[in-house]
């Protein structure tokens, strides 16, 4: 398979004029977060947010050009709104205020739960995390985004299709305290999704538009796991307040948590500490510890990066188990030791967010 080269694609964005200035778009340094996987391609263009629908032509023909390279089988861009030297805090407000009317006007805070690589519990962090919010009297969604693999139905136990509602759009389902949406919630559990990334950015900026949310203070977002097209759009296209990683000890898994929290922070998105899941097994029988993906890689990392570190959760049955049976460990065992440790992440979480500066969130222009 052909790789696609970069300064291709930027010999071919260079051919793109701005209208405003006359010059190429390259030129003009007005390309960023250039991202190549494998044949798919994703870019941002910087404007004035007041030029936005003269500029909208623009991208859409940057999108073209791009996608006439033979190696490339899709392109998604947007248009970033610049900062201007001028800009103060008020009008940076303003300009995140806008953001979040065009998607999720009611969400005081949006924080994806991301991972690296598969298989290391992010989607029962993110689950407990939600619920144990929500015992806080926090008004708190939970938005399943892996398109391609949506566990939320099964992990939270509905059976429940969301209802249509009169201004067209759909209602989320309420479970234990939390609103729920996931297309696993619209589609036959054992039906594969095989979509691509433009159908996939599509789905999701529908159940964020299209989905009466409502009034939030907390929407936490269960990221597919790596670094792609989901990933980009959600770090691209709502304001992310946040992010949290979930890790394993291991050194693999290690290696791409901190691929995906590199992510994050090159869209100028706040990593709010890591998680290392399964850090340890102890004996029901004997108490005793085994270390089977190692021990204290995760807060080691941390320290390198200069990250918080959240926490530890063992490899345990009974979270396996009332996971798969739709009922949380911090539902189904409220008072144990894993519950304990779920909520005061979620303490943490939450502690942060009211202190969290948001002023490098990128504003970005999309149409709806």
């Amino acid at each position: 398979m052909s790789i696609i080269n970069e300064e291709e694609v930027r010999n071919k964005l260079s051919e793109i004029i701005d209208p405003i200035s006359g010059e190429n778009i390259i030129e003009q340094n007005m390309v960023s977060n250039l991202v190549i996987k494998g044949n798919n391609v994703s870019f941002s263009i910087e404007i004035d947010p007041v030029n936005k629908e003269s500029m909208e032509k623009v991208r859409r023909q940057a999108e073209s050009y791009v996608n006439s390279l033979t190696e490339v089988s899709s392109v998604t861009a947007v248009l970033t709104a610049h900062k201007s030297p001028t800009n103060n805090e008020n009008s940076n407000s303003t300009e995140k205020d806008k953001l979040k009317s065009e998607l999720l006007p009611d969400v005081k805070s949006i924080v994806a739960v991301a991972s690296g690589k598969g298989g290391v519990g992010k989607s029962t962090t993110a689950v407990n995390l939600a619920v144990s919010l929500a015992s806080t009297e926090l008004k708190v969604g939970l938005l399943d985004a892996d398109i391609y693999g949506p566990s939320m139905p099964r992990m939270l136990g509905i059976k429940d299709k969301p209802k249509p509602l009169p201004d067209k759009r759909i209602s989320p389902i309420e479970v234990f305290g939390i609103k729920v949406m996931s297309i696993g919630l619209l589609i036959d559990e054992e039906t594969p999704m095989i979509w691509r990334g433009p159908m996939v950015m599509g789905a999701l900026e529908q159940m964020m538009r299209d989905v009466d949310w409502g009034r939030l203070d907390i929407l936490i977002v269960d990221m597919p796991p790596g670094t792609g097209d989901a990933q980009l759009t959600m770090a691209q296209r709502v304001p992310l307040s946040g992010a949290v990683i979930v890790s394993t000890p291991q050194d693999i898994a290690l290696l791409d948590a901190r691929k995906g929290l590199n992510m994050f922070l090159k869209v100028n998105v706040p990593v709010l500490g890591i998680i290392e899941n399964m850090s340890m097994f102890i004996c029901p029988n004997c108490n005793h510890q085994t270390n089977i993906f190692g021990h204290g890689g995760a807060r080691a990392e941390a320290e390198k990066l200069n990250c918080d570190f959240l926490g530890e959760v063992p490899l345990d049955l009974d979270i396996r188990v009332t996971s798969d049976l739709g009922r949380p460990i911090v539902i189904d065992q409220p008072t144990g030791d894993h519950a304990k440790t779920y909520k005061a992440m979620a303490k943490i979480v939450a502690s942060k967010l009211k202190s969290e500066s948001k002023t490098n969130i990128p504003k970005i222009i999309f149409d709806c």
